[in-house]
């Protein structure tokens, strides 16, 4: 899971807004999937856009990689373009 929200929200709310990841291959592009820059996860992952989640802290495991804020904007600009 890609955790989108802040650390202040999570620690309040008891949960975090996130997007699902895969290691699948895509085939459609950006807005609906956004592919990880190498290097940021063990595996080359994507993003799937269109797949916002709320969850429990406590299902969260290590965090084991980190985006940029540009890459986090990209994503986020993914889905408004979604959600018009």
């Amino acid at each position: 899971m890609l955790v989108l929200s802040q650390d202040l929200f999570n620690e309040r709310s008891g949960t975090v807004i996130s997007m699902a990841l895969t290691s699948q291959p895509q085939r459609l592009g950006h807005p609906f999937s956004w592919p990880v820059p190498a290097g940021v996860l063990p595996r080359v992952s994507w993003v799937k856009v269109s797949q916002v989640n709320n969850l429990s802290v406590q299902r969260l495991g290590d965090r084991i990689g980190r985006l940029e804020e540009s890459d986090l904007a990209e994503i986020v600009g993914g889905l408004l373009e979604l959600i018009g």
